[in-house]
């Protein structure tokens, strides 16, 4: 009886998910977690008690070697769980604290490495600068409509965001000329889809594929780093920044709920801490005359 509670429970959860139109990623993420926690306590989630939770919380750590970033999803996963079946949430069910790490981003060189590549393939080369230029997630620019592109205007309206929030998105006018080749492209070559993005089966791509299209193109252009369709959604961010760009700004071309995610690209690397202080460092009246005839002890 007890397995039929828990797969009850979780497929209620799922439907739950579903319902509130969660990407299809996060209710399979969760659904994981969800399955590891009852599986774990071997009872349903409504009958568990605090050391269940502090049981799970070790097993993450001890047995399955989770970093904290994956220990705070599995918690964040499983109490999302008791949230939305109406359970109370025990009070040590919280995860973590994540370790908040400087995004990884291509600098200019690198970005013109992978576009001096990238154009031998105009598909790859359209969906690059999509990235660079709109920040969009994989998952998104996967998603994109025909009916969702103003390239007259430079706009893209976004309604497969995270959490189903619609936003609009910008593109400068050399972005959009690229698309418009793109469309010709794609009539030329009988791609027809409601999808703008069309892959060479003619539906939409898939978000693995796009993103082996990418990591190929970093590597072949011989950038030695792994480059992800996200490096480059943090590559226009982390330009944004560099160029003055507000951090509200970021925020909503992103797609954040929140601005302290944003904030994870107020870092500052290396070379942009050498330039900012070469220009603002403090300039005292301390000559090497006025050193040399000192009477240091």
């Amino acid at each position: 009886m007890t397995n039929d509670e828990c797969a009850h429970e979780l497929l209620n959860f799922k439907n739950r998910m579903i319902a509130e139109r969660r990407s299809p990623y996060t209710i399979k993420q969760y659904s994981f977690f969800a399955k590891m926690f009852t599986d774990f306590i071997s009872k349903p989630a409504k009958n568990c008690d605090a050391r269940d939770i502090e049981s799970f919380k070790l097993f993450l750590a001890t047995k399955k070697h989770y970093s904290k970033n994956s220990q705070y999803l599995a918690i964040k996963a499983v109490k999302h769980m008791f949230v939305e079946l109406g359970y109370e949430v025990p009070k040590n069910l919280e995860a973590p604290r994540r370790s908040k790490k400087v995004p990884v981003y291509l600098n200019k060189n690198e970005v013109e490495l992978l576009l001096k590549f990238a154009i031998n393939d105009i598909s790859c080369y359209a969906i690059v600068n999509t990235f660079l230029y709109s920040g969009m997630r994989v998952s998104e620019l996967c998603s994109l409509r025909t009916d969702d592109m103003d390239l007259e205007s430079g706009t893209v309206r976004i309604t497969g965001g995270k959490g189903d929030k619609e936003r609009i998105v910008l593109i400068p006018k050399e972005v959009s000329d690229i698309l418009s080749e793109y469309i010709f492209w794609k009539a030329e070559h009988g791609r027809i889809s409601e999808y703008f993005f069309v892959s060479a089966k003619g539906g939409k791509y898939h978000p693995s594929t796009v993103e082996k299209m990418v990591r190929e193109a970093a590597a072949k252009s011989g950038i030695s780093r792994h480059v992800t369709p996200h490096t480059l959604r943090h590559t226009f961010a982390t330009t944004i920044l560099k160029n003055g760009g507000d951090i509200r700004f970021i925020q909503r071309m992103l797609g954040h709920s929140s601005i302290g995610t944003t904030e994870i690209y107020t870092h500052i690397d290396d070379e942009t801490m050498r330039d900012m202080y070469s220009r603002f460092r403090p300039r005292f009246e301390t000559s090497k005359k006025a050193v040399e005839n000192s009477t240091f002890s």
